[in-house]
């Protein structure tokens, strides 16, 4: 893809908000010891302009992150070449087990995953999915997006 293409494609901040406010699975990656890349799906809420995350505290890509901050997000969508569009996000992770947050977080993705506002019913299951849970927020440092609906329509149905 050409730089003007890229440059077609590429998503303003208010459209990567947009786009990161709706879509709830990301691939994460973070380093092993051996410098080898570690990558796991993951559920994220994204807000006050980073991802956040939860994972048990033992889990690989907490040792790997406390070793090691540095990371990147990858969320995308879309089947079709013209339908492909996403956001990676790199940055540096931020590990904390501050229960405030911790429930932050936990209530966000809860509300993203039922699919409507945040309702007390639903607490004792999410007080039961925060055990043994860190947070992870990840500001981003570089942002890298697209969106291939940007682009002319093309003819050529052989793509």
């Amino acid at each position: 893809m050409g730089t003007n293409q890229r440059n077609l494609v590429r998503m303003s901040a208010a459209e990567v908000e947009a786009y990161l406010a709706v879509h709830r699975a990301a691939t994460m990656a973070t380093l092993c010891p051996d410098g080898l890349i570690h990558q796991v799906a993951m559920y994220f809420a994204w807000f006050d302009g980073a991802v956040h995350m939860l994972s048990k505290a033992k889990a690989q890509k907490v040792a790997n992150l406390r070793r090691d901050s540095r990371c990147s997000i990858h969320v995308e969508s879309g089947e079709r070449y013209e339908e492909l569009a996403g956001v990676n996000l790199a940055g540096r992770a931020e590990l904390f087990d501050d229960e405030e947050m911790l429930w932050r977080i936990g209530k966000k993705m809860n509300e993203r995953q039922q699919g409507t506002a945040w309702h007390e019913s639903r607490r004792a299951g999410v007080a039961a999915a925060l055990r043994n849970r860190v947070g992870i927020c990840v500001r981003p440092e570089r942002i890298v997006s697209w969106d291939h609906s940007k682009l002319p329509q093309r003819s050529d149905p052989a793509g």
